[in-house]
């Protein structure tokens, strides 16, 4: 089923309406769709390089809508069905605790899941669940999604299809190396 979902994703950048397909697919990978927007601005910027910054934006701003979704899904799904079956087990209060410390790190959570491969919408869903402030979500997904998007769409427009390979198997890899050496720095300057 994945890989179906993969090829049907692939064909979408050929269509006259890519760009929809591309929202769409970027707002549904925020919260429940399994493939990430990547695969399909990859041939649409090699397609149309001098639409690379468009192409990032429209996925940036339904990356982000959909993350409210995702945060919606967390904060109203736990309140609902999660926290009174918690209480009746007698856990509230480790969910409470639970909730705190994953907001004192939950700019760095959503940071690091907009950016590297971590499912995004693993993120947007437990930032609902935990209560974390909307302001900070929303900030901090803009900030992350935009990171991601606009250097996918700058390395593709300056270097072409020379650089597919590397993003496909690479970037994810240096991203996610880039994230431990900036926690590690920041733990660094506190601690040391």
């Amino acid at each position: 089923m994945l890989r179906a979902l993969y090829d049907w994703t692939i064909r979408m950048a050929d269509h006259p309406r890519a760009l929809w397909v591309l929202a769409v697919v970027s707002f549904a990978e925020s919260s429940v769709f399994p493939i990430p927007p990547d695969v399909l601005m990859i041939p649409m910027i090699l397609a149309r390089p001098s639409r690379a910054w468009l192409i990032a934006a429209v996925a940036l701003v339904s990356s982000v809508l959909g993350g409210m979704l995702g945060y919606a899904i967390g904060a109203f799904a736990y309140d609902s069905i999660g926290q009174p079956i918690l209480a009746a087990l007698g856990k509230g209060e480790a969910m409470d605790a639970f909730n705190t410390r994953f907001n004192d790190f939950g700019f760095w959570a959503v940071l690091t899941a907009g950016v590297t491969p971590f499912p995004y919408k693993v993120i947007t869903i437990m930032s609902g669940w935990t209560g974390m402030p909307l302001a900070t979500f929303i900030a901090t997904s803009i900030l992350a999604r935009a990171l991601r998007f606009f250097l996918v769409a700058g390395l593709l427009w300056k270097f072409g299809a020379p650089i597919r390979d590397f993003i496909e198997r690479r970037l994810g890899l240096l991203t996610i190396v880039f994230v431990v050496l900036l926690f590690g720095g920041f733990y660094l300057t506190r601690y040391l």
